[in-house]
Order: C-alpha cells, then structure tokens, then sequence
C-alpha cells in the first residue's frame, strides 16, 4: 500500500516540476524566446533550430507535466517528459551551463525510477480508464 502512495508523491511531485515550468512561462512566451535565443547566440546551434524549440518546450512540458499529475497516459507523459529533459541537457552542455545540469539529471533520474515502478501507478485516470 505505502508503495502506492510513494509512486504517487513521486508522480506528482516531478508532473508538477513540469506543469509550472510550462505554466510560468506561457504568458511571457515571446520573452522567453528572446532570453533563449540569447542564451544560445553564441552556441552551435542556429535561431532556427533554437526560437521554434523555445517556443515549444513551454507548451510540451506543460502537457507532460498534466499527464503525470493526472496519471494520464502515464508511460506516455514520462517518456515526453524524459525526451524534453535529454534535449535540455544537449542544450545545457553547448551553452556550458553547468549548474543547470544537476537539477535535469535529477528530473532524468525521477523519470527513469517513475518507469521502472509504473506497475505501482495505482492512483491515476489510467486505472479508471482499464476498468
């Protein structure tokens, strides 16, 4: 039983790390394309590839962020959850910005024990949605 609980705080706690990130940024979106684009101006990476990108990742961590919160297509949400984290580490590593790295390998980790344990996801619209 605790371990249903304990795959819910975890669930929750990392949907929520992403909700917010995609939340807080939505209604200053063209701001945060500007603060990355400059971020990235002096990277490898063109404006191309960079302004489209920053325009997205709010969008796609608030969805996977929901996903998790709700339980959701859970497996679904981690997995975008996880791919939104390793581009962001691609990202952090050609901008050497170090202290970002931490904290998103630690959201790779969560992500990563969240799948291990997903037979633990017990208290989730998915267990409404099988039934």
């Amino acid at each position: 039983m605790d371990t249903k609980w304990a795959y819910l705080l975890s669930r929750l706690a990392i949907g929520l790390s992403f909700f917010g990130h995609g939340l807080v940024r939505l209604p200053k979106l063209a701001g945060f394309s500007q603060w990355m684009a400059g971020q990235f101006s002096k990277s490898y990476l063109p404006d191309a590839i960079v302004v489209p990108f920053s325009y997205i990742l709010p969008f796609a961590e608030l969805i996977a962020g929901l996903m998790m919160v709700l339980g959701l297509l859970t497996r679904q949400g981690l997995l975008l959850a996880g791919s939104i984290s390793l581009m962001l580490i691609f990202g952090t590593t050609l901008i050497e910005n170090w202290e970002a790295l931490p904290s998103q390998l630690i959201h790779v980790a969560f992500l990563s024990v969240l799948l291990v344990y997903l037979p633990h996801n017990s208290y989730a619209v998915d267990q409404i949605i099988k039934k």
